[in-house]
């Protein structure tokens, strides 16, 4: 196909995606198309700026392959992948990146073109979750290219391969708008785009853009709803994006501190006291129950880092916590409780390993007659849950991506 042939192409795509799926159609509205035939970009590639396709390469897709690497490019950017990675390593952050995306738009009726990243195991999960699972899979390699910095401007996808040492160049200076550095650049051909990759965002752009997609996600996700035509898995991860996300070890401390019975008391003083009411701060003790899931999947650093938490908020609540642990059943060794004053750890005696049952915790509750502040529940949430919630308040903070049937849930990542 010739240079207008595939413009038309890519053109009647965006046009269909604006027709049926106004959602993703609006978000690849948001991404200008730039055509090349350099090394960098043997497909399509992204830096959240811009849609960069190899003309070949759109050649030998559909139009419906076509509408489907459009919206994979426009995700990318929608969901801000760009400035999320921090530690992680760019090429399994890419990875993860492309299978948390393509079930969304498989899910959604579009088709995934030859070489996408799918595995049904990551269905409905975030690239944070999927990121720490993808040790079997550095082998694979991305479709596209994902050029938002340096470490991904290269030829194979994603930036899993190493740079030539030759190439690690000094950051270029703008002087009268040319790139001036130490090595001697070809001069780029018209008819194919620029022969180096885009540079790489500064964390000011990453900023800015990461802010700029997430009004482009919320306005487009809001035109679409408004026409019926958004619903799903996209729905949902729209409605989770949009939420207000805050780190679970805030949210941990805003629910438990919730409970604290800390108060003024406006009641009338005795006559003794005077004619004047003035608040007079009341205070009490309060009592939660923690649970640990001790099943398998629960390592004990994970437990330290939890238990850590919890000591650093009971001090602040004059907390009283009885902790339980529990696969199966409960631990013989516990119940074990902790004053105000004293650490919160974890106990010698302390080990699992079993299955999960979620039930013995709330029915020693019961046993005990008590109905605490709040259960906090340690838990990768596969198990076996009571039919019903409890009356108290039950905090289940999450390590994976398992839902719970009630309670607040917290995830932890």
């Amino acid at each position: 196909m010739n240079a207008p042939d595939i413009e038309i192409k890519l053109a009647a795509a965006r046009t269909k995606l604006i027709l049926d799926k106004p959602f993703l159609g609006a978000l690849v509205l948001r991404l200008p198309l730039e055509a090349t035939e350099q090394p960098w970009c043997p497909t399509t590639a992204t830096d959240a700026r811009k849609f960069y396709y190899n003309p070949a390469f759109i050649g030998e897709l559909s139009l419906d392959e076509t509408q489907f690497i459009l919206a994979h490019e426009a995700l990318h950017c929608a969901l801000s992948h760009f400035a999320r990675r921090q530690h992680r390593l760019t090429h399994r952050w890419d990875l993860a990146c492309d299978f948390a995306i393509n079930p969304l738009l498989v899910d959604d009726g579009l088709k995934a073109p030859p070489g996408s990243l799918l595995l049904e195991q990551f269905r409905g999960m975030t690239a944070e979750e999927i990121y720490p699972l993808l040790g079997e899979f550095d082998d694979q390699e991305t479709l596209d290219n994902h050029v938002y910095d340096r470490e991904n401007q290269q030829p194979g996808g994603s930036g899993r391969k190493q740079r030539d040492p030759d190439s690690e160049e000094q950051p270029r200076h703008e002087t009268d708008g040319q790139a001036q550095d130490d090595e001697t650049h070809d001069e780029p051909d018209p008819e194919s785009g620029s022969t180096s990759a885009p540079p790489p965002l500064t964390p000011d752009e990453q900023e800015t853009l990461s802010i700029q997609w997430q009004q482009r996600l919320a306005g487009a996700a809001q035109q679409a709803m408004q026409a019926g035509k958004l619903g799903g898995s996209l729905a949902r991860m729209v409605d989770h994006l949009l939420q207000p996300q805050l780190p679970w070890r805030m949210l941990l401390a805003r629910y438990l501190t919730a409970s604290a019975r800390d108060d003024y008391s406006y009641m009338r003083p005795s006559r003794r006291e005077g004619e004047f009411i003035l608040p007079s701060l009341r205070s009490q003790q309060i009592d939660l129950v923690v649970a640990l899931d001790t099943s398998a999947s629960i390592g004990d650093q994970e437990f330290e880092q939890f238990l850590g938490e919890i000591n650093a908020i009971k001090g602040q609540m004059r907390a009283r916590v009885t902790l339980l642990a529990c696969d199966a059943a409960l631990a013989d060794a516990g119940p074990w409780q902790f004053e105000p004053w004293e650490e919160f750890k974890l106990p010698q005696a302390f080990r699992g390993g079993g299955g999960t049952s979620f039930k013995p915790v709330f029915e020693w509750i019961e046993r005990q007659g008590i109905c605490p502040e709040s259960l906090v529940y340690f838990t990768d949430a596969e198990g076996e849950f009571p039919d019903t919630a409890p009356s108290y308040p039950v905090i289940w903070l999450v390590k994976g991506k398992q839902p719970v049937p009630w309670g607040q849930r917290i995830q932890l990542n």
